[in-house]
C-alpha cells in the first residue's frame, strides 16, 4: 500500500494518505489576529481545501481533536462548527483546553477521515 504526502516539508505533511484513511496535520488560522470566530472559520476552510486534496469530504470525517486556549471560547467556535459540519455525518469529535504554540493561537484543529472507494482506482 502506498503512503500519499501532501504539503509536505522536512518537519511535517499537512496531509498525509494511505488506502482510504486521510490524516491532516493540526490546522491552524493563517490570520491569527481574528478572534475564535474567525480562526475557526479560516481552519475549517483550509480543512475543507486539504480533504479535497486527498480526495475526500467533510462527509467523511471519521474524527475530529480541537483544542482551544480558552474554554469559555466553546460556544464561539461551536457556533461556527455547527454551521459548517455535515450534520447527517458528524464525526466523533474531543475538545480540549491547552495552550497553543504561538499565544495569538485561539484554536486548533486535527483531524482523521476516510477516502470513498473507488472502484476504478488502481
Amino acid at each position: 500500500m502506498t503512503i500519499e504526502r501532501h504539503r509536505s516539508n522536512h518537519r511535517m505533511s499537512q496531509v498525509v494518505a494511505s488506502g482510504p484513511m486521510v490524516f491532516l496535520a493540526g490546522q491552524v488560522a493563517q490570520d491569527a489576529s481574528a478572534d475564535v470566530a474567525g480562526q475557526t472559520s479560516q481552519i475549517l476552510s483550509q480543512i475543507e481545501a486539504l480533504l479535497a486534496l486527498a480526495g475526500t469530504t467533510k462527509s467523511n470525517l471519521l474524527s475530529v481533536t480541537i483544542w482551544l486556549t480558552d474554554m469559555r471560547e466553546f460556544q464561539a467556535m461551536n457556533a461556527i462548527w455547527d454551521a459548517w459540519i455535515d450534520g447527517s455525518n458528524p464525526p466523533a469529535r474531543a475538545c480540549v483546553e491547552a495552550r497553543l504554540a504561538r499565544p495569538e493561537l485561539k484554536v486548533e484543529i486535527q483531524a482523521t477521515a476516510l477516502r470513498p472507494h473507488d472502484e476504478n482506482a488502481r
